[in-house]
């Protein structure tokens, strides 16, 4: 499942070249230039960890680096802002569970 918007009436959208990520072992293309939460989301995945008190799911939120909805593990490093972070060859991502446990 891929939801990229792929053309807007006022914007226009230059994609990087294809990149290949990691997301808990399963490999997604993502583009040079978007960001881990762009890549994830275009690719169906909406639930990036679970919150440390009541363990509800979390997700993409603010989308500009001020809240901590989007945290996961990035390349074994816990609580990193997916949201401003962009993708690079290779990079491995898993969900974040309460703070910042790896649980791959």
């Amino acid at each position: 499942m891929h939801r990229r918007i792929s053309s807007h009436p006022i914007l226009d959208f230059k994609r990087g070249k294809p990149v290949k990520i990691y997301f808990e072992g399963k490999e997604i293309q993502a583009y040079e230039g978007e960001t881990v939460a762009a890549a994830l989301v275009a690719n169906g995945i909406d639930v990036f960890g679970e919150s440390y008190k009541r363990n509800r799911p979390r997700g993409f939120y603010c989308a500009i680096g001020k809240c901590s909805s989007c945290v996961m593990i990035i390349d074994g490093e816990s609580n990193v802002r997916t949201c401003i972070t962009p993708v690079r060859e290779g990079m491995k991502v898993a969900r974040q569970h309460g703070r910042g446990d790896p649980q791959w």
